[in-house]
């Protein structure tokens, strides 16, 4: 039996917006998650905090509370610790996604989709498990200007590991553009939900 909510992985470069398209999803009557939000919970919790500080040191969780920025310029900074995190977080992550999706799929009424934002999507090759995914893409100057508003420290090198805007678009089942204003953003998604309805 065919799932009657289809399940999406958002994705996009760092500024294009997919936080906002997540948020506009979600009013459009499709049930969200954010995985970056499910690592900010993670991180509140003793495994992931106790690994993080036996790694990078005390430094990297002041007060008990682990500082992602700091962490993110230690995990950076050399790809042997990048891959540790990710090697430790990513698994995490999945097991989380995973109880969430089967739980909101088995809503009745069902959602009119079911959207998971992944930054990484295709560079950590989460693709296979959705039914289709998603790339929000903006121009390249309003992307580093949102992402430089938002304090993204090492813009690089983050944007370095990831693959180019082109690439998502090209590997994705649809691409949004979001160089205007939400309400165009509004538009472009709605009309991703009809084509996914039909």
């Amino acid at each position: 039996m065919r799932n009657p909510a289809p399940l999406l992985g958002l994705t996009g470069g760092l500024g294009a917006g997919k936080s906002t398209a997540l948020q506009v999803l979600s009013r459009l009557g499709a049930e969200v998650l954010s995985s970056d939000a499910v690592v900010h919970e993670l991180y509140e919790g003793d495994e992931l905090r106790e690994a993080v500080v036996a790694r990078f040191g005390p430094q990297v969780a002041p007060d008990g509370v682990v500082d992602r920025s700091a962490v993110a310029r230690r995990a950076f900074a050399s790809p042997e610790d990048r891959a540790w995190l990710e090697g430790l977080v990513w698994p995490l992550v999945g097991v989380r996604v995973a109880s969430w999706v089967e739980r909101v799929r088995a809503q009745r009424p069902a959602p009119r989709a079911v959207v998971v934002e992944v930054p990484l999507l295709f560079e950590a090759g989460m693709q296979g498990l959705y039914d289709a995914t998603i790339a929000v893409v903006s121009e390249e100057g309003l992307r580093r200007a949102r992402a430089a508003a938002r304090g993204h420290a090492l813009l690089d090198e983050r944007t370095a590991r990831q693959l180019s805007q082109e690439e998502k678009a090209e590997r994705a089942t649809f691409v949004v553009l979001n160089d205007g204003t939400e309400e165009d953003l509004e538009r472009e998604l709605s009309a991703v939900l009809e084509k996914l309805g039909e």
